[in-house]
């Protein structure tokens, strides 16, 4: 996850003319040989050209349930809307459940039902598959999960002038990775 948001940060930042990817989801996140992430699809992408422009308009529509709220709605696009979806792809890698799964109906989505297992503890929604009670150094890995999913939380708030952009986040996810490898003996203090 940190190299995808690696791409977006230098899409977002890494150029004269901003690019927002505009369908950033699971299936447009290829693995290499080598196992590194690589960002693909970008046939509905848009250039955020002229002079401080950091949105456009579009009629053209992502997938369903990583779509920013702004841009279903109002077809507003911009790097926020990126980051929104990268935050839903973190919480769907995290719980192994899709934002359209079957039990998210009417009210109830992904943000609100992960939302509702915050700040007390992640380890309700998380995947078993990555965490679990019996794991060696469960309570590093359940705060490196716990602060992943706040962070997806943030990724993913109503407003996009709230929502952080890739260069906060890819600081952020070092710094969790760095403490959980430091907690669990893998790297120096």
């Amino acid at each position: 996850m940190i190299e995808v948001v690696s791409a977006l940060e230098h899409l977002h930042f890494g150029h004269s003319t901003p690019v927002v990817h505009c369908d950033l989801k699971p299936r447009n996140v290829l693995l290499d040989q080598n196992m590194v992430s690589r960002l693909s699809d970008f046939g509905i992408a848009k250039l955020l050209t002229g002079e401080n422009q950091t949105m456009t308009q579009t009629q053209t529509l992502a997938t369903i349930g990583y779509m920013a709220p702004e841009y279903g709605r109002e077809g507003q696009v911009s790097a926020k809307c990126d980051i929104y979806s990268y935050g839903i792809m973190l919480m769907e890698t995290f719980t192994k459940k899709k934002p359209t799964d079957e039990i998210f109906s009417g009210e109830m989505s992904l943000n609100q039902w992960i939302n509702n297992s915050l700040p007390s503890s992640g380890i309700q929604v998380v995947d078993t598959n990555l965490l679990s009670r019996e794991d060696e150094h469960f309570a590093a890995k359940e705060q490196c999960v716990s602060s992943i999913l706040n962070l997806a939380m943030e990724c993913t708030r109503e407003s996009p002038k709230k929502r952080i952009n890739s260069k906060q986040i890819v600081t952020k996810l070092f710094k969790i990775r760095d403490s959980l490898l430091a907690s669990i003996g893998m790297v120096g203090p």
